[in-house]
C-alpha cells in the first residue's frame, strides 16, 4: 500500500497541476475575450454608419474620418503600446488597455457631434493596437511550447467571431428595432467591463521580469504558473538586457525578423481586407448576381480556414501552413485575373478558396511576432508589424474601389496577385519553423 506521505505528495502535485491549468485557461480566456472585443468594436460601426451619417449630417470627409478613426488609432496604439509594454511590463498595459476600452465604449452613449465620435473611435483604436502589441507577447511568454501556436491562434478565431457577432447584432437591432445607434455602438461596454475585472490579479510575465534583472520574482512566477519544467527553465536563459528601442528592430541582428513579420503581415491582409470589404461589388463585377451571398460565403470560409489552421499548427508546424498556401493564393488570383471568360462558378470557387487559404496563413501573422522577437523588443516588434499591416489594410480598402473603376476587375486581381507573390517569396526565404521550440530558440533564429 502507498504510504501516507506519498499519497499526500501525489495529492499536492495534482492540486498544483490543476491550479496551473486553471491559470492558463483564465489567461487564454481574457486574451481571447480581448480579441473578440477588438473584432466587435471594429465590426459594429459598419452596421450603423448609414444611420449616423443621416442623423449627424456627416459630410463625405467626416464619414471617411469616422470609418478610418479606429485604423488611425491602431497605427498609434500598436507601436506605442508595444514600447510601453517592453519598458514597464505587460501587466500594467494589459489593465490600462482594457480600461481604455471601458471608457471609450461608455463614451459612445453620449456622442452628439461628428468630432466626438471621431475622438472616441480613435481612442478605441488605440486600445485595439495596444491589445495586439501586449496581449500576444504575454500569451507567447506564458504558453507551453507544445501548444503555443494553438493558444495564440485562438485569439484570431475570436477576432473573426467578434466581427461576425457585431454584424449580426447590428443588423438585427437596426432592421428589427428602434434602438438608438449610440446604444448599438455602446453595446461593447458590457464585455469590456467583464474583461476589465477578469484581468485583475494576473501576474507579470516571468520572461519580462528576468530580462529586467528581477530574477527572484521571475523564478517565483514561473514556478507558480507555468506547467512545463522545460518552459520554466527556459525563462532563466533570458539575459539581462537594456531597454529595447525601435532602432533595434533595424539592427543587423534583428532586421530580418522585422522585415519578415511586417511585410508578411502586410502582404497577407491587404488583399484580404480589400476583397472582403467590397466582396459584393467585386463579385458583381464578374457577373455574379449573388454578390451579397458570395460575400457572406467568403466570411464563412475565412473563419473555417482560421479554425483549421489553429487545429493543425502545433502538429504540422508553421512553415507548411505559411509558405505553400501563399503560392496557392497567388495562382488563384492569377486565374481570376487572366481568365477573362471564366464561368461565374469558377470565379466564385477561386474567391472562396482564396478566402479560405489566405485566412489560414493570416493566422500566422499573430503568432510569428510573439515568437521571433526577443523579450526586450517583443512588444515593439509586434506593435511595429501591426502598424505596417494596418497601413496595408487601409491602403487596400481605399484603393480597391478606385482600381476597379479605373482598371477593371481583372487588372485589380492581378495587382492583388502580385502582392501575394511578394509575400510568398519573402516567406519562402525567411519564414522560420518554430513548432515546439522554446522562446529562447525561436527568438535566436534570425539573430545569426
Amino acid at each position: 500500500m502507498p504510504s501516507l506521505k506519498n499519497t499526500t505528495q501525489t495529492t499536492e502535485d495534482a492540486s498544483v497541476k490543476a491550479f496551473k491549468r486553471r491559470f492558463l485557461t483564465r489567461l487564454t480566456a481574457v486574451l481571447v475575450g480581448g480579441m473578440f472585443l477588438d473584432g466587435y468594436i471594429l465590426g459594429i460601426v459598419g452596421t450603423v454608419i448609414g444611420t449616423i451619417t443621416t442623423e449627424l449630417s456627416f459630410t463625405p470627409l467626416w464619414e471617411g474620418l469616422i470609418v478610418a478613426s479606429s485604423l488611425l488609432g491602431i497605427l498609434v496604439g500598436s507601436p506605442v503600446g508595444g514600447w510601453l509594454g517592453d519598458k514597464f511590463g505587460r501587466k500594467p498595459l494589459f489593465m490600462i488597455d482594457m480600461g481604455i476600452f471601458v471608457i471609450g465604449s461608455a463614451l459612445q452613449f453620449f456622442v452628439h457631434e461628428p468630432w466626438q465620435l471621431f475622438v472616441v473611435r480613435l481612442l478605441m483604436g488605440i486600445a485595439v493596437g495596444v491589445e495586439y502589441s501586449v496581449g500576444w507577447p504575454l500569451m507567447s511568454e506564458f504558453a507551453p511550447a507544445r501548444m503555443r501556436g494553438r493558444l495564440m491562434g485562438l485569439t484570431l478565431v475570436a477576432f473573426y467571431v467578434g466581427f461576425m457577432v457585431a454584424f449580426i447584432v447590428g443588423y438585427v437591432l437596426t432592421k428589427n428595432t428602434t434602438v438608438d445607434w449610440r446604444i448599438i455602438l455602446g453595446s461593447s461596454t458590457l464585455p469590456a467591463v467583464i474583461l476589465f475585472f477578469a484581468r485583475f490579479g494576473l501576474p507579470e510575465s516571468p520572461r519580462w521580469l528576468w530580462s529586467k534583472g528581477r530574477h527572484d520574482e521571475a523564478r517565483a512566477v514561473a514556478y507558480k504558473y507555468m506547467e512545463d519544467a522545460t518552459d520554466m527553465n527556459d525563462v532563466e536563459h533570458e539575459h539581462d538586457r537594456p531597454q529595447g528601442t525601435f532602432k533595434m528592430l533595424f539592427s543587423r541582428r534583428y532586421w530580418r525578423a522585422t522585415l519578415f513579420c511586417s511585410m508578411f503581415w502586410l502582404c497577407a491582409v491587404t488583399p484580404y481586407f480589400a476583397i472582403a470589404t467590397f466582396a459584393e461589388s467585386v463579385l458583381e463585377g464578374y457577373g455574379l448576381s449573388q454578390g451579397l451571398a458570395g460575400g457572406v460565403g467568403l466570411s464563412a470560409v475565412a473563419t473555417a480556414g482560421v479554425i483549421l489552421t489553429v487545429v493543425l499548427i502545433d502538429r504540422l508546424g508553421r512553415r507548411v501552413l505559411t509558405v505553400p498556401p501563399q503560392w496557392l493564393c497567388f495562382l488563384l488570383l492569377m486565374v481570376i485575373g487572366l481568365w477573362a471568360g471564366a464561368p461565374a462558378w469558377v470565379v466564385l470557387a477561386c474567391f472562396l478558396a482564396f478566402s479560405f487559404f489566405n485566412a489560414g496563413y493570416n493566422t500566422l501573422t499573430g503568432i510569428y511576432p510573439g515568437e521571433v522577437f526577443p523579450t526586450e523588443i517583443r512588444g515593439i516588434g509586434t506593435g511595429f508589424a501591426t502598424a505596417v499591416s494596418r497601413v496595408g489594410a487601409g491602403a487596400g480598402t481605399f484603393l480597391l474601389p478606385w482600381s476597379m473603376v479605373t482598371y477593371g476587375a481583372q487588372i485589380t486581381m492581378l495587382m492583388a496577385a502580385g502582392l501575394t507573390l511578394i509575400g510568398a517569396v519573402l516567406s519562402q526565404w525567411l519564414a522560420p519553423e518554430t513548432k515546439g521550440k522554446s522562446l529562447t530558440e525561436t527568438a535566436s533564429g534570425f539573430s545569426h
